[in-house]
């Protein structure tokens, strides 16, 4: 930002307001000297600076004198997109990583932020709108692109991500799945489509910064996978990166012995929840659930529930890896948790009534069903209502989280809790980035996609973070934010006449203010 200074009229006592602009060195008068701009009146009232008619006057001028044309195009969006591009250094990034491929790669980003579109719809955009690459982008160089961009330069640029995000940062992981109209490709497949699509798809693995709200890393897998078998490669692909031991936060889809073996062998610490059905767990809901709904118990999370928690140390595995198991009752979870498990129960035994048993749901048959098969009555499937007896008294209601590094179970719930900014990402992903279904067909061009893709999720994370700290700004979406921007526009008139911007509105205004940038004088 400029430095101003401020001259008073000694005859009228108008105060106006200047710009220094370049200071340099005057070898004739052998003293400093700088270049300033009149930026027009101080208020006395109010502070505020009433700006000159310069702008207006040279928009007369040009006007007016014949053989003078004028371009315009779209600022404001670019204008915001290059603060964060500022703050964050992205564009020193991708030079790094990208060479000459940079701008334009940028130049899509913007697009995909600013509209959310497909990309073949990037030329007619870049027409009429300021952005990096600065000329038409048309689609063959949209296509070239995306075959050019190679996975060493993605791996390079998420290494050095990573480590410009993480200083001691949670990191909450998670899967979502993209559904392809892609065909022939190996790694889009049928499985477990989130959006309820009959469409082959991809999962997308991410990691994303609690406290920074940003993704910070994601990796492509196969549609047919399941998300508990992901972890171990993850992390596995973070120590290639040349990562530094992070927090993982999960949710109990994650969960397994395997995986968390792994976690303790590569120094990693994690926070997860667990799900309830598992022995050495019982184990602990047995001892507690008499006498956890004390009032000793009771902690506040300012969500108005009844909340009740306790904390075992657990050692892990064979090696004994210390470890704390935090355990929360509520009572008014235990009923519907019950009516949940109801439910299910009800959908299992249909499931082998019918002849269509599930392998996942094994231990359940055995656990909470009895099966009986005769030559006379044929197959009867009954209730075992002494385990149906014990889970309606001791387990439901009762959320178990497991941390390596959190002793606190009220800090332990804050930091799982929090991780919903994954689910928040993979909103914006979807609806705001054009990412509910993939249109490229080949892998390596899809590899590409997915990579614009998250550097146009950084954006938006970083757009959320600032607007969601402003009571003006906190209730509108990154889309809306842009559509507010889009009337700044850059006028550019030929010959002397030079360039002007058109007059701001109040939002746009408050949203510069916000986002800590001015319009260039």
């Amino acid at each position: 930002m400029a430095k101003l200074t401020h001259r008073v009229n000694k005859k009228t006592g108008t105060i106006y307001v200047y710009s220094i602009e370049k200071s340099y060195w005057d070898k004739k008068k052998k003293s400093p000297r700088n270049k300033q701009i009149c930026l027009g009146k101080l208020d006395p009232d109010s502070g505020k600076i009433i700006p000159s008619k310069r702008r207006h006057k040279i928009v007369e001028r040009a006007t007016s004198t014949p053989g003078i044309t004028a371009t315009s195009r779209v600022a404001g969006p670019y204008l915001l997109l290059e603060k964060i591009t500022n703050t964050h250094g992205l564009d020193k990034l991708l030079k790094k990583c990208f060479g000459e491929k940079w701008g334009l790669m940028l130049s899509l980003v913007y697009f995909l932020v600013h509209k959310g579109n497909a990309l073949s719809r990037a030329e007619v955009w870049s027409t009429s709108c300021l952005h990096p690459y600065g000329e038409s982008i048309v689609s063959q160089r949209i296509s070239e692109l995306l075959r050019e961009i190679s996975e060493d330069e993605r791996q390079k640029f998420l290494a050095m991500w990573l480590e410009h995000v993480l200083e001691d940062d949670y990191l909450c992981y998670d899967i979502t799945s993209v559904s392809s109209y892609a065909r022939h490709n190996e790694y889009t497949h049928y499985g477990y489509n989130r959006d309820n699509e009959n469409l082959e798809q991809i999962n997308l693995a991410m990691l994303f910064g609690q406290k920074t709200h940003l993704p910070a890393y994601y990796r492509r897998l196969p549609g047919n996978i399941a998300d508990v078998s992901t972890l171990k490669t993850t992390v596995k692909s973070l120590d290639c990166l040349g990562a530094a031991s992070m927090h993982l936060v999960l949710d109990r889809g994650f969960y397994s012995v395997a995986n968390i073996d792994e976690l303790y062998r590569r120094h990693y610490k994690f926070t997860i929840a667990l799900p309830t059905g598992r022995k050495w767990i019982e184990a602990y809901l047995d001892k507690h659930h008499d006498k956890i709904a004390f009032p000793a118990n009771y902690i506040s999370t300012g969500e108005n529930e009844a909340l009740y928690t306790t904390t075992e140390l657990h050692r892990w595995g064979q090696n004994k890896h210390r470890g704390y198991l935090h355990l929360y009752y509520n009572a008014e979870r235990a009923a519907s948790d019950f009516d949940r498990f109801t439910r299910k129960l009800i959908a299992y035994r249909n499931e082998l009534l019918n002849g269509e048993p599930t392998k996942e749901h094994e231990d359940f048959y055995q656990r909470y069903l009895v099966v009986k098969k005769t030559p006379k009555r044929g197959l009867r499937v009954s209730y075992n209502e002494e385990e149906i007896r014990k889970y309606r008294d001791c387990y439901s209601g009762f959320v178990c989280i497991f941390s390596n590094k959190i002793k606190d179970s009220v800090e332990a719930l804050k930091v799982y809790r929090n991780k919903d900014v994954v689910e928040n990402c993979f909103d914006d992903l979807k609806n705001h980035l054009d990412m509910r279904r993939l249109r490229v067909h080949s892998a390596v061009a899809m590899d590409s996609r997915l990579f614009l893709q998250f550097l146009a999720l950084v954006y938006i994370g970083a757009i959320r973070n600032i607007i969601g700290a402003d009571n003006k700004l906190k209730y509108l979406t990154a889309r809306e934010i842009m559509e507010e921007m889009e009337t700044l526009t850059k006028i550019k008139y030929s010959n002397r006449y030079g360039q002007v911007f058109t007059e701001t509105t109040s939002m746009q205004r408050h949203i510069m203010k916000a986002f800590d940038f001015e319009i260039p004088t």
